[in-house]
This record gives C-alpha cells, structure tokens and sequence, in this order.
C-alpha cells in the first residue's frame, strides 16, 4: 500500500506573498469598518498571526543573505553576514580599514616581486 503523505506545519503555512496579500485585504475591510464588532476582533487576531508569520519569514531569509565585500587575490568572492552591515558608521570604517589593511599587505610582496616599482 502506498503511504499517504503526511502535511508539515510549513505545508499548511501560506507563502510570505500570500500571507501579505490576505494582511492587506483584512486591513482593507478593518479600515472600511461597518461590520460587527466580534468580526473585526477576528479579523485583527488573524492579521497579527499574519504579520508575526512575515516577519519571521523576512528574518529567515535576512540570515541567508551575504553581502559581497570584495574579491581575493585569486578572484574568490569575500562575503559578510548581513547582520555584519548593521554596523554603526564608525564600526564599519574600521573593519573596511582592516580589510585593506589586510590585502595592501599582501598585494604589497606580490608586487615587490614582480618589479613594478
């Protein structure tokens, strides 16, 4: 016998586009108003169930993202975690500056040794 497949918890969970798409209808009828006051409750409980659920989708895939922050020597790409470009202005001056600290060092003994000045 065949086995049934089973629904997960992501299963039954809209997507981030549907979930926003029934947020915005549900704002919509709250900011027509005119219905009875229990629907309106519902309605509300529901958008911030919605809501809760695009923000930890956002979050989700806010962890997955790198941001690209040069290239090495041999042409690999050097990435950071996003969270990294939350930096204040100051902190991030100082990791660029260690960043080309970095690679001036050792862009410097290739060039030496290739003679170009």
């Amino acid at each position: 016998m065949a086995k049934k497949k089973t629904a997960t918890a992501e299963d039954t969970q809209p997507t981030f586009e549907e979930a926003l798409e029934e947020l915005e209808a549900i704002v919509r009828r709250l900011e027509q108003g005119g219905g009875p006051l229990e629907q309106a409750l519902s309605d509300y409980a529901q958008a911030i169930g919605l809501l809760k659920s695009c923000h930890q989708r956002l979050e989700s895939a806010e962890r997955r993202i790198e941001i690209l922050s040069g290239v090495d020597a041999q042409g690999n790409p050097i990435t950071q975690p996003l969270a990294e470009s939350e930096l204040s202005l100051e902190e991030k001056q100082k990791t660029r500056s260690q960043r080309r600290t970095a690679s001036t060092k050792g862009d410097g003994a290739a060039a030496e040794d290739l003679g170009l000045f």
